[in-house]
């Protein structure tokens, strides 16, 4: 009697264990299953991300206003990577080709802006090159920058950057502001070929400035300086509120 309780109790002991193996089993299946699926789901989160752009470090300003309809669909946006490789939207393009497909593009549509995003590390060279090429074909060169936001994380916000006139020296009397290769961390500064303190630059301009009908500054930079170090000072001329015009020995 007592061997047959004790054989009905090992018995369910063991149907218990069983059941139990089971369950641990099916648990651990779906977990499998889950991980590869969420794992899976992650790069094409990461490939659509991708897609909207070529990647850039773009220089930071303090006087660029908000330009929404560089993120709007068809935008033309050129980017210029540190390397000096150029891209049209994703498709990698030579300034020599840019040319005809930015003006192939403009017949479709009335909107006659091209956004350039070029990193800041790249040199000034590499955007001229750009700017050169399609300053024939109609457009109006906008620069995309980066600009220091108090907004909160998270908050989308739309891309800033201000406008370039591009041609060649004009009157006497204009105001001329080279930046020079110094060999040095910071190039040397000239107005009208006398030399300037990168400190005294705003002060400087805004007295240049004064009382003058047309409030524009042509700035000639050496082509191996950093496009971060022009666009700096092309940040200092827009803070004063005059038109900024990229001048270069062939134009």
């Amino acid at each position: 009697m007592y061997c047959n309780a004790a054989t009905k109790g090992e018995e369910r002991m063991i149907w218990f264990a069983i059941c139990t193996l089971r369950r641990s089993q099916a648990l651990v299946r779906s977990v499998f299953v889950v991980i590869p699926a969420l794992l899976l789901a992650v790069p094409i989160c990461t490939a659509q991300a991708m897609q909207k752009g070529i990647s850039v470090d773009l220089p930071v300003t303090s006087s660029a206003v908000s330009i929404p309809d560089a993120d709007r669909e068809g935008a033309l946006i050129v980017s210029i990577t540190e390397d000096g490789s150029v891209y049209f939207g994703t498709n990698p393009t030579s300034p020599s080709a840019l040319r005809e497909t930015v003006q192939s593009r403009l017949s479709n549509q009335t909107e006659k802006t091209l956004y350039i995003k070029a990193d800041a590390r790249t040199r000034y060279a590499n955007v001229l090159k750009v700017l050169g090429a399609v300053r024939t074909v109609g457009v109006e060169p906008t620069l995309l920058t980066a600009q220091p936001d108090s907004s909160e994380a998270g908050t989308v916000m739309p891309p800033k950057g201000f406008d370039v006139l591009l041609g060649p020296p004009s009157a006497s009397d204009s105001i001329v502001l080279e930046l020079l290769n110094s060999g040095q961390r910071t190039p040397t500064l000239k107005i009208n070929n006398g030399p300037i303190a990168w400190a005294n630059l705003q002060t400087d301009l805004r007295q240049l400035l004064h009382n003058r009908s047309e409030k524009m500054i042509l700035i000639k930079a050496d082509g191996l300086l950093p496009f971060a170090q022009v666009v700096e000072v092309m940040d200092a001329c827009n803070s004063t509120g005059a038109k900024v015009v990229l001048i270069t020995p062939g134009l």
